[in-house]
């Protein structure tokens, strides 16, 4: 007897069922909802994949006990996690093409409680906030599920083009002597007899390593001890790292951004059809990715909106939106690069231009109004570096380790810093990037 696994075991996915037609099967997983007929009782079941329905034919009237079913000869109920063995049977009505006639059910688990809120329906239709509150239930949506879904595909496509490309995985530590990034905005732990921080990024770990693979990339966590509360904001967040060495110049790193991100999209479109189709996504099509300096696209922005400039050194979200309605229109692009960022606005190790000090060999990535990417050449030269910490400030000694790459040598080499969970946001048409993380935290969320 073959099995339908809803855990990980010898996996038979829901989506290819042909091969196990008129065959009996076993498939496990959660009661999503029972609907009764005149003579059929029909149990919708959650599996890790999706919904699969299940049908027993039956002319005994169906016998209720409060909001009980009695089916099988045993009582069950939504939210119990069940065992089911039927017949798997072609059913061109359902979205799957199959279902299970059901042969018997067995309970493996009881709920306590009712679910607080509402998952069996089409939508969840809950404000954020209570979305969030109820987490744990709430991811068992199957939009909700389909959204994470993505999530994973996105990192798989990621990690599998950095693999292709020849680059090298790392892990670098969250716990760190000081910031990455110059600033203030870093959260405070107290580490033995020393007091320590939350990596910002893995910048240094990414550039010491590029002395040691010259091809570097990274899955994981930051933080970012910044004091807002918006739709765009949220301070831990996943992001996807990489470096490369040996660069000419910081257009190599968004030539292969665009790249990386074709092989993304082709990889979901690929390998995560249903979760697509579920949620009703189009993917965007990319081709190549129009550019603009920092400079330029701002007095583009103010001129074609009738928009005056307040803010001469970064974006300000309205203008992000702005410059996207301007490329879309313009060139159909879903994706735009800005360049050449304000020194200013850069981290103490951004490649200052050498036609203009005052910019930097710099991008940002916006995707649908919003950056998703910040990238660019990094000084790889100890005078050069130390020269412009000094300028700033900075205290030199206290980036010994730092210190010691550009020291002892490191080749011309740059990366980039792309955000999952503003690109899984905006991919999917969520309003806030707090519903793209899993288990957001923010200023005043810590839980689940």
């Amino acid at each position: 007897m073959k099995e339908i696994y809803s855990k990980v075991r010898e996996e038979i996915s829901i989506y290819n069922l042909k091969e196990y037609e008129g065959k009996e099967v076993i498939i496990r997983g959660s009661v999503h909802k029972i609907r009764e007929m005149s003579s059929f009782r029909f149990i919708i079941l959650r599996t890790k994949e999706g919904l699969i329905q299940c049908v027993e034919e039956t002319d005994i009237s169906i016998v209720k006990e409060g909001e009980w079913i009695k089916i099988t000869g045993i009582l069950v109920k939504e939210g119990e996690w069940i065992k089911i063995t039927g017949i798997l049977v072609k059913e061109e009505k359902q979205e799957l093409g199959y279902e299970l006639k059901v042969k018997n059910i067995e309970i493996v688990s009881k709920p306590k409680e009712q679910m607080p809120i509402i998952i069996n329906k089409k939508e969840l239709n809950l404000n954020l906030v209570s979305k969030l509150d109820n987490r744990i239930v709430a991811l068992r949506h199957p939009k909700e599920m389909a959204i994470f879904k993505l999530q994973e595909g996105i990192i798989r496509g990621f990690k599998e083009f950095m693999n292709n490309a020849g680059f090298t995985e790392i892990k670098s530590p969250k716990l760190v002597s000081g910031s990455a990034e110059g600033g203030a905005d870093v959260f405070k732990i107290n580490y033995f007899e020393k007091e320590v921080v939350l990596a910002q990024s893995p910048q240094f770990y990414k550039e010491i390593m590029v002395g040691v693979y010259e091809r570097v990339f990274e899955v994981g966590a930051v933080y970012r001890a910044e004091k807002h509360d918006t739709s765009r904001h949220i301070n831990e967040y996943i992001s996807l790292d990489a470096e490369m060495g040996f660069i000419e110049s910081f257009e190599e790193i968004m030539e292969i951004e665009v790249a990386l991100l074709k092989y993304i999209m082709n990889f979901l479109e690929e390998n995560y059809k249903n979760e697509l189709k579920l949620l009703e996504i189009t993917l965007p099509q990319i081709t190549t990715i129009p550019a603009y300096k920092f400079s330029e696209i701002k007095e583009i922005v103010s001129r074609e909106y009738n928009r005056p400039i307040k803010d001469f050194e970064d974006l300000e979200p309205e203008e992000e939106k702005l410059i996207y309605k301007y490329v879309k229109e313009k060139y159909g692009s879903e994706f735009v690069f800005v360049t050449h960022y304000p020194t200013t606005k850069r981290p103490f190790y951004a490649m200052e231009s050498k036609e203009n000090r005052n910019e930097t060999e710099s991008f940002d990535l916006l995707f649908r109004g919003i950056e998703i990417t910040t990238g660019g050449q990094r000084i790889h030269d100890y005078d050069m570096l130390e020269e412009k910490m000094r300028k700033r400030g900075m205290n030199v000694e206290g980036f010994e380790s730092f210190m010691a790459l550009h020291k002892y040598g490191v080749p011309p080499h740059g990366g980039l810093g792309m955000g999952l969970e503003r690109l899984l946001a905006k991919l999917v048409g969520l309003e806030n990037v707090k519903e793209a993380s899993l288990f957001p935290r923010d200023r005043n969320r810590v839980r689940p």
